[in-house]
């Protein structure tokens, strides 16, 4: 093994979703440390801007549009990779989200739930998962080795009140990080790895509303949650970085099927 277990350098990284705020601040990190970085995402405008801020500071970059939900356009994904020869070595899945419809709002029940709006979420956050990897496995396959690192949640352990189809995806994602990592160990070797990265707290565009009011104050919700969190304050982008790149690099090759829980403590606080 090489001296410097942590390097990047050398690796090439599919990075599904990784234009939302804490998907770039690792892509760029990432392409930093000397990987090549495949930015995969939905729109096109947002691929090239981080594309643009990764070749920036010196990084190696490729950016391709697609969507994660559409096996066709991951099919593209595939030849497009194929015709660059570029084969990646990791793949981390970031792409998910919520809907509206899929919350329960404390004046809502069951009943006012929408179903279509359910399904999206759950399309987008576990089935965005399982397409991805299906599609990049034939790359580790021919190599014989390969690392996914999937993106959970806090929701996925502790169902939250409102989020019900966000938090039941997210389950589904640490069951399915489970489940592949003994999969492809068991059939393909143990140089397969599947871990998941489940980050706490952060303020992004999806959530920054629900726990900050106009001023910058906490809403109720926001407030709650600091108050279940050791730490006393939401994440920033760059505390998943150091936990990012250790999944990424050699240094974590025995590390298989697990949950990292980057949260400021919230995870741990029974609130007593």
């Amino acid at each position: 093994m090489s001296k410097d277990i942590f390097s990047l350098k050398g690796k090439t990284i599919a990075f599904s979703g990784a234009t939302g705020v804490l998907g770039s601040s690792m892509s760029v990190h990432l392409a930093a440390h000397g990987a090549h970085v495949i930015v995969i995402g939905r729109t096109e405008s947002k691929v090239r801007e981080l594309c643009a801020a990764i070749e920036k500071e010196g990084g190696e970059v490729t950016g391709i549009p697609a969507d994660v939900t559409d096996e066709k356009s991951l099919e593209n994904l595939v030849e497009i990779l194929s015709d660059k020869k570029l084969s990646p070595d990791i793949l981390i899945n970031a792409a998910g989200g919520n809907q509206p419809g899929a919350v329960i709002t404390p004046q809502q029940s069951l009943l006012d739930l929408d179903t279509e709006a359910l399904k999206k979420v759950i399309d987008l956050n576990y089935m965005g998962t399982v397409l991805p990897t299906k599609a990049i496995l034939p790359f580790f396959l021919e190599k014989g080795k390969g690392n996914i690192i999937n993106i959970s949640s806090m929701a996925a352990s502790r169902p939250m009140t409102r989020v019900m189809g966000y938090a039941s995806a997210k389950a589904g994602i640490d069951n399915l990080t489970k489940f592949l990592a003994v999969e492809f160990a068991k059939k393909h070797g143990p140089e397969f790895r599947v871990n998941a990265l489940a980050p706490g707290f952060f303020l992004t565009e999806q959530n920054r509303t629900l726990l900050t009011e106009e001023d910058g104050s906490l809403t109720q919700r926001g407030q709650q949650i600091i108050s279940h969190t050791p730490m006393d304050r939401f994440g920033n982008p760059e505390d998943l970085l150091g936990a990012i790149h250790w999944l990424c690099s050699d240094a974590s090759r025995f590390v298989t099927g697990t949950v990292v829980e980057v949260d400021g403590g919230f995870s741990a606080y029974s609130g007593v």
